[in-house]
C-alpha cells in the first residue's frame, strides 16, 4: 500500500508513469486529447499560485530582474537550443517543436527548487513572473520568424497565449486569496504534477509508433535537450563562479537559463504543429526530471 501511495503521489514517479502509460496505453491518448485545454488551463492556473504578484509593486526595484528572466529563459536558451535543433532534426516538424519549447515560460518548478537548493526564492518569483509576461509576446514573434510558412497567424497565437498564461495569472491571484489559499496549498502539488503527467500521457500515446521504431530520431530529440539542459547549465555555472554570484543567486539563474514548462510546450505544440512536434516536449519533460534529481543530489553531496 506504501509503495502504491508513493507511486500517485511522487512527482518523479507520476511523470515516468505518464511516459510508461503513453507507451502502453498509447490507443487511449486521443480520447484525452480533446481536454487539453481545459487540463492546461486548470495545471496552469494552480501552478501559477506561486507567483506573488504583489512583488511587482516596486517597477523600479526589480526591474533588472523581470528583464533577466526574459533574457536567460528566452534569448540566452533560444540561442544554444535552436541552432542545435535545426542542424540536428530531421524533419521540420520536430525543428517546430523545438521553437515551441523556447517560446515556452518557465518551469515553475524553479521556485520550489529554488528554496530546495538554496536559492533566491524572491528573485525567482520575480523572474518567472517576468518571462510568463514576456511569454505573451515572444511566442507569437519566435513562431512567425521560424514557422511563417505554416499559416499560423500570430494575433492568434497571442490570443492562446493570453488564454493560457494571462488568465490563469489572474486566477491564480484570485486562488491566493487567504481564506482559501491554505486548500490551494494542500492539492496545488497533486493537480500541478497529474495535469502535467496527463499531458505527457497524450504526446507520447499518439507519437508511440516513433519511440518504438525511430531510435534515431528519438536519440537526436535527447542529445539536443541535453545539451540545452545539462550542458547549458554546466557552462552557466562556470560563468556565475567566475563572475563571483552568489550560490543562492547563481543556482536560480542556472534554473531559469534551463528549465521550461514541458506541459505548456506539450499543448502548444500539439495545437499548432500536430503530434510529431510534440515528441520534444515529452523527451524535455524527463531530461528536466533528471536535471532536478541531479541539482538536488549535487546539492547534497556538497554539503557532505
Amino acid at each position: 500500500m506504501g509503495l502504491i501511495k508513493n507511486i500517485f503521489f511522487n512527482r518523479n514517479a507520476i511523470l515516468v508513469l505518464a511516459v510508461f502509460a503513453g507507451l502502453i496505453f498509447g490507443d487511449y491518448a486521443p480520447l484525452i486529447k480533446d481536454y487539453n485545454i481545459y487540463i492546461i488551463g486548470l495545471t496552469m492556473t494552480f501552478s501559477m499560485t506561486g507567483l506573488n504578484l504583489l512583488l511587482l509593486n516596486n517597477p523600479k526595484k526589480i526591474g533588472k530582474t523581470l528583464l533577466m528572466g526574459f533574457i536567460l529563459n528566452y534569448l540566452v536558451f533560444g540561442a544554444v537550443l535552436l541552432p542545435i535543433a535545426w542542424w540536428l532534426m530531421p524533419s521540420k516538424e520536430l525543428f517546430y517543436g523545438f521553437v515551441v519549447i523556447v517560446a515556452a515560460p518557465p518551469g515553475v518548478a524553479i521556485i520550489p527548487f529554488s528554496y530546495i537548493l538554496k536559492g533566491n526564492v524572491e528573485y525567482a518569483i520575480v523572474a518567472l513572473t517576468g518571462a510568463f509576461i514576456s511569454s505573451i509576446v515572444v511566442a507569437p514573434v519566435l513562431v512567425e520568424i521560424f514557422a511563417k510558412n505554416q499559416g499560423i497567424r500570430p494575433y492568434d497565437l497571442f490570443l492562446t497565449m493570453v488564454q493560457l498564461v494571462i488568465i490563469p495569472m489572474i486566477l491564480a491571484q484570485i486562488l491566493r486569496m487567504k481564506a482559501i489559499f491554505p486548500l490551494v496549498q494542500k492539492v496545488r502539488g497533486k493537480i500541478v504534477d497529474w495535469g502535467f503527467a496527463l499531458l505527457i500521457f497524450v504526446a507520447v500515446g499518439i507519437n508511440r509508433e516513433v519511440f518504438f521504431t525511430k531510435p534515431n530520431t528519438l536519440l537526436l530529440v535527447v542529445i539536443t535537450i541535453a545539451v540545452g539542459t545539462f550542458g547549458l547549465g554546466f557552462v552557466y555555472s562556470r560563468i556565475a563562479k567566475s563572475l563571483k554570484l552568489s550560490s543562492e543567486l547563481a543556482i536560480t539563474q542556472q534554473m531559469l537559463t534551463t528549465i521550461k514548462s514541458s506541459g505548456f510546450s506539450v499543448f502548444t505544440a500539439l495545437t499548432l504543429f500536430g503530434k510529431e512536434a510534440a515528441i520534444p516536449s515529452a523527451i524535455l519533460a524527463i531530461v528536466v526530471l533528471l536535471y532536478l534529481i541531479f541539482l538536488s543530489l549535487k546539492t547534497s553531496s556538497s554539503k557532505s
